[in-house]
């Protein structure tokens, strides 16, 4: 898939911009601060109808402004879509090829995109929160009922802590705690054992992508961190009877403290390197390895998903990697997968890619396209 043109109003800095895209490389060239990365930010909104820099859908209207739209035009195996987000502080409304979606877990997923951004090498460094977001993000794009699954989780997961708040004082029902737990944990198996698969299926691609990059040198592994045992012998029922005797533990606790202390928005991912835990023991270069194989397994686990590549967008990486790690990356996606990059020169692009490519020039909010080579 591709995406051919894009139109955005008044979204961040940006009050009318039209686009038309190459098929295979799109490079955003200026100076920091300019607009280029709301321009892979929009891309990215469109495709997920959530921004990977923001939760707070009004930081992206532009300032005074009632709503945002950002549309595309996507190039698809099966049929061209055209797709349109509209963002206000009502809320957010879809339309796929004119039709507006009644749920956006109907809309996401229309058009499928990878990016790839500097505080995406927090992936392994950073926070349990990082690694979760970049679990539902992702399998959310080929799975809309695990989406279904996760908003329905999150929903009951809110009443069930603001329950444990006023039972934390004395008040409330342990009944009704209960029954809540019970809708939780159905929902939480539903999730674990999603994220679980997803993770088996990723590590195939992620643990080669590795083996390569770090020359041979080096196997990736990824583990799902969860407070049950989660393995590919264990099916629903025993994941659900296992968070069961989890709450059991610590029912007492949670009341006390007024907060829910298990389940899937508690989760984590680990990772090995020669089975030597890579975000205690590992280097910089070797978490960056392994953001990167994480990345490019994303393409591939996508590709096999769905039979098309997805957008991939590169928001100021290249700077962020070696040469070694670059090329890898860049030979990887080459004339496979339609890339968009910011960058503030090309220095670090080879000719090959340049050659394959469009440049838009961006500065104080105005986009400008190369002359034709």
């Amino acid at each position: 898939m591709y995406l051919k043109k894009l139109n955005v109003r008044q979204y961040r800095n940006y009050k009318k911009v039209e686009l038309a895209f190459h098929k295979q490389v799109n490079i955003f060239l200026g100076e920091n601060a300019q607009g280029k990365t709301n321009i892979l930010e929009a891309i990215f909104v469109l495709a997920l109808a959530k921004s990977h820099r923001t939760s707070k859908d009004k930081e992206l209207i532009g300032w005074g402004e009632e709503f945002a739209r950002i549309q595309g035009e996507v190039a698809r195996k099966t049929s061209p879509l055209d797709i349109e987000l509209i963002l206000s502080v009502k809320g957010k409304k879809g339309k796929i090829n004119g039709l507006e979606q009644k749920k956006l877990s109907e809309y996401v997923g229309a058009a499928n995109v990878v990016m790839f951004a500097p505080e995406d090498l927090n992936l392994v460094k950073g926070s349990p929160q990082v690694r979760r977001r970049f679990l539902d993000m992702e399998l959310g794009q080929i799975s809309r009922v695990y989406l279904h699954h996760l908003a329905t989780y999150q929903k009951v997961l809110k009443q069930r802590n603001h329950l444990l708040k006023t039972l934390q004082f004395g008040k409330g029902s342990k009944e009704m705690l209960d029954i809540l737990t019970d809708q939780m944990i159905v929902l939480a198996a539903e999730v674990t054992i999603r994220r679980y698969g997803f993770i088996k299926r990723l590590q195939k691609w992620a643990e080669q992508i590795h083996h390569d990059v770090s020359r041979g040198k080096e196997k990736l592994e990824i583990c799902y961190l969860s407070a049950v045992d989660v393995s590919d012998e264990i099916d629903l029922s025993k994941i659900k009877e296992a968070f069961y005797q989890v709450y059991k533990e610590v029912k007492e606790r949670e009341i006390q403290r007024g907060i829910t202390l298990f389940g899937p928005h508690r989760d984590d991912l680990g990772f090995l390197i020669n089975e030597k835990d890579v975000q205690t023991y590992g280097s910089q270069g070797q978490q960056r390895t392994t953001a990167l194989a994480l990345k490019l397994a994303e393409i591939e686990l996508i590709y096999a998903e769905i039979g098309e590549y997805p957008i991939l967008l590169l928001d100021d990486v290249l700077s962020e990697l070696d040469d070694y790690r670059q090329s890898h990356l860049l030979q990887t996606i080459q004339g496979r997968v339609q890339t968009f990059v910011t960058t503030t020169n090309v220095s670090g692009i080879d000719e090959q890619t340049l050659n394959q490519s469009t440049i838009f020039y961006v500065s104080e909010g105005t986009i400008s396209q190369e002359m034709e080579r």
